[in-house]
């Protein structure tokens, strides 16, 4: 099982011969026991391994898939020093093939049951060399440091100042960065005193935990749709907003070709200020009202009382499907041809994987505020420009 989960990612994943050795020799099993062989050994499913009282996940061995994309993306090498964020085991073990007994590598967890399963785990398959140390990963761990490369396994909304204190002057981070309601696993290397993006993909964990914790804001308009975003509430006129839902919608189409929405989505909320997430129910889907992609959150576009988001048909014109929106509210026209003018723009200049350049700046005194699309943090800014 473990040999067809390698060969699986192979395909389309796993590009280097490292890292599919070290999949293809640490026993995952090991560390998900009671799980089925067949969902350890699955390459894309993760497996919950504590949950909090109202079932939300708070750890979990984390898809192989996404592992095998976030230590493609470290390029880790012999004797390296690897600080994981976010303790299970598995991906320490992995890590710890990857820098052989040269290297080090040190697991850090703020949750003293992960940590002792953790330990116990790896012990289990092989690895005490591992360090695995219980702390709020906020502050990193500086016994060890600096590390080469810092990866982590929890979902993050901002880059503490300890992660690139600690980091080595050429090293890496790669982290699943939540910005403007997205989640990005982003490789970032060192420039000066902040960070720019090597490549970036989708990816999402569970989030992070201790001082580095931060709830999205929710925007309720009516019981079966919310509006999320990062950040306060600039102030949406909900009462407008509601009684649009149920209007008239309009619908625009681009002419453009629909494809590589990870993409797509990450340059319409990087090309206009406050962009948040619409969601809604599946009764509002089944009346109707909103297409099933708003179940999952979409981005959306708002002005005053009127919104849009983006919506697909088929059209073998266009490469088999072709982008489009559909719009509500008083005004519905103007906010579509808006939004279109971004689904046409992104085709005919962006339509390709890793077309953004990702920065984070580190606050400081007297800091300027960068020139573009920024979005604040407390320890920074993370800034996204299209070349």
């Amino acid at each position: 099982m473990r040999a067809a989960m390698v060969s699986e990612l192979r395909e389309d994943t796993i590009n280097s011969d490292a890292v599919a050795a070290a999949f293809s020799v640490v026993p995952r099993h090991l560390f998900a026991p009671g799980e089925p062989l067949e969902a350890v050994y699955d390459a894309n499913t993760p497996l919950v391994t504590k949950t909090g009282p109202d079932g939300t996940a708070l750890s979990s061995v984390s898809a192989a898939h996404i592992q095998a994309v976030m230590l493609e993306q470290a390029e880790i090498e012999p004797g390296m020093r690897v600080l994981e964020i976010g303790s299970g085991g598995y991906n320490a073990a992995l890590i710890a093939q990857l820098v052989g007994p040269a290297g080090s590598v040190t697991s850090v967890d703020i949750d003293p049951v992960i940590v002792a399963r953790a330990r116990a785990f790896l012990q289990e398959a092989g690895y005490e060399r591992v360090r695995v140390v219980q702390a709020d990963a906020e502050h990193g761990v500086p016994e060890q440091a600096p590390y080469d490369r810092i990866i982590v396994t929890v979902g993050a909304w901002d880059i503490p100042p300890a992660w690139i204190e600690q980091l080595a002057e050429r090293g890496r981070i790669v982290v699943p960065l939540r910005f403007s309601g997205l989640s990005r696993c982003i490789a970032f290397d060192r420039s000066g005193n902040g960070l720019v993006s090597r490549s970036y993909c989708l990816g999402g964990f569970v989030p992070m935990q201790g001082e580095g914790t931060f709830a999205e804001t929710l925007v309720p308009i009516n019981g079966e749709a919310t509006l999320r975003l990062d950040g306060p509430d600039p102030g949406f006129d909900v009462p407008a907003l509601r009684k649009a839902i149920h209007g008239p919608r309009i619908e625009r189409w681009s002419g453009a070709a629909f494809d590589l929405p990870d993409e797509l989505e990450l340059f319409v909320v990087t090309s206009a200020p406050k962009v948040p997430f619409l969601h809604a129910s599946q009764l509002l889907v089944d009346q109707g009202v909103f297409t099933p992609a708003v179940t999952y959150g979409t981005a959306v576009l708002v002005e005053g009382g009127s919104f849009a988001y983006r919506t697909k048909r088929e059209n073998k014109g266009t490469d088999g499907w072709e982008s489009g929106v559909f719009a509500y509210g008083p005004q519905a026209e103007a906010v579509a041809e808006r939004y279109v003018g971004l689904l046409r723009r992104w085709a005919a200049d962006y339509r390709r994987r890793g077309a953004a350049r990702i920065e984070y700046l580190p606050r400081h005194a007297g800091q300027v505020a960068p020139a573009g699309w920024y979005a604040p943090k407390r320890h920074g800014v993370v800034a996204v420009s299209w070349p």
